[in-house]
């Protein structure tokens, strides 16, 4: 593209939404049931631990373990993916990605032994790694920063969609093929639910483009319009990079460069540690849910799974209005801080039940809304932060971090389940997403100023409209 001229859609911002629509129709669809399926894998041993304990005689201490394990494999492979990403083309990672897991996630079926489990679940962790901030960096390659927001919501709305399906599905599997033919129900289970990764791998690789320039399903003048959008944020952040630096913006550095410069920006240290108790927070959540709704009163397996639904559907719908609300009004920061108000208030309403299924219900659905839309702003709120030279690595670092804390929340929680009741682990996450949320203020404070759509205060980037 020719960068000394700047083409204006006759349509304006009408126009340019209509190509954006039209990418959205290609590619979060199937991104949306490939990352389903990878939540399905992740969590759905939360489901089937129901029947592994009496099966296998694993204790909750195993299955925490487990857990954790996942995600340290995830973390230490998620940098080296990204990375990876950036040289081979997002079609070919994410069919490796998908092949590997979909294959472990089904053997994990066979487990017999403790460190069996210990051992499936950390090349789980090795080989799904990549997937989310892969799926995150690709998207950066086709959106500008001022309309990431309810992009990233959107597609990670599938999590909870899967939430909500996963729900009644595991229910039904747990309830209705245990002992159909040689496997248990749990068995069933995990078989069945890590083939389709398998499937949807190999359509991916078929089916989606690694960037705007190679699809074909563009036109030139469609191409060119997406790419100035793109240009037009690299400058304004490379700008921002040089004001702040009182130099001019470095020349394709290092990987070891880069990471290094990341991990002494301030703002991208402190949106990593806000990323890593947000997380540790959710996921202690997402896989204790299950023990949870039990203690409250739930009964058979379906009954669990059909309530264990209704706190997801509820994430979703807050996820997409609150990540378009951001992008309308281009704030962030307020956003993410009334989500992490809706958490904690909900989880304070679920111990004020005091174990009482109607109202726990009730504060796990409102906590579950604030939860799942505060996860997609902070990541448009980092991805506005990062050039493209930086992109890769920055989304991978600050994903890596908050990963950590999926190894440590489950952990947790299970120590306070174990120590006190339901209502010591959830005061345990009331103080990790009021942490989380402090944390990114501060963040917030010390990042640089630039146009878009501001993290901090709403500032209008009138460009971005055109």
């Amino acid at each position: 593209m020719n960068h000394g001229a700047k083409i204006i859609h006759l349509r304006g911002a009408a126009g340019m939404d209509a190509i954006y629509r039209k990418v959205s129709w290609r590619l979060l669809p199937l991104l949306m049931l490939c990352y389903g399926v990878a939540y399905l894998d992740r969590v759905n041993v939360s489901y089937a631990k129901l029947q592994m304990g009496a099966s296998l005689d694993f204790s909750e201490q195993v299955y925490a373990w487990g857990v954790g394990l996942f995600f340290i494999g995830y973390c230490l492979f998620e940098l080296p993916s990204n990375l990876l990403l950036v040289k081979i083309g997002a079609r070919k990672t994410l069919l490796r990605i998908m092949l590997c897991w979909g294959v472990t996630a089904a053997a994990s079926a066979f487990v017999r032994e403790p460190v069996e489990f210990y051992i499936i679940r950390f090349l789980l962790g090795v080989f799904e790694a990549g997937f989310f901030p892969g799926v995150i960096l690709y998207l950066t390659y086709w959106y500008p920063s001022a309309r990431r927001a309810r992009v990233i919501a959107v597609f990670a709305s599938a999590a909870l969609l899967a939430g909500v399906v996963a729900g009644p599905l595991c229910g039904a599997t747990l309830q209705y093929m245990r002992g159909l033919g040689p496997l248990d129900g749990w068995q069933w289970l995990l078989l069945m639910q890590g083939l389709p990764a398998i499937l949807l791998g190999v359509i991916a690789y078929f089916y989606l483009d690694d960037k705007p320039e190679d699809a074909r399903w563009l036109s030139c003048f469609e191409q060119q319009m997406i790419e100035q959008d793109l240009e037009r944020d690299e400058e304004a952040l490379n700008d921002a990079a040089a004001l702040q630096h009182h130099q001019q913006p470095a020349e394709a550095p290092s990987a070891a460069s880069t990471i290094w410069s990341l991990l002494r920006e301030p703002s991208i240290a402190l949106l990593a540690v806000a990323n890593l108790l947000l997380m540790a927070a959710s996921y202690a959540l997402v896989f204790w849910s299950p023990t949870l709704l039990q203690r409250w009163g739930a009964g058979s397996h379906m009954q669990l799974g059909l309530l264990a639904a209704i706190p997801n559907l509820a994430g979703v719908v807050g996820m997409v209005l609150i990540g378009y609300d951001s992008d309308r009004r281009r704030e962030r920061r307020g956003h993410f801080i009334a989500c992490m108000v809706l958490a904690t208030g909900g989880l304070g309403m679920a111990i004020a039940a005091d174990n009482g299924l109607t109202w726990s219900l009730a504060g796990l659905t409102l906590a579950s809304l604030g939860i799942a839309s505060a996860s997609p702003l902070l990541i448009a709120i980092l991805t506005g932060m990062l050039n493209r030279q930086r992109a890769a690595t920055g989304i991978a670092l600050v994903g890596s971090v908050g990963l950590l804390g999926g190894a440590v929340g489950p952990a947790l929680s299970e120590r306070m389940l174990r120590w006190g009741d339901s209502a010591a682990m959830l005061a345990t996450l009331i103080v990790l997403y009021l942490a989380a949320g402090a944390i990114l203020l501060w963040a917030l404070r010390r990042a640089p100023r630039r146009g878009g759509p501001s993290a901090g205060h709403g500032q209008t980037d009138k460009m971005a409209r055109s």
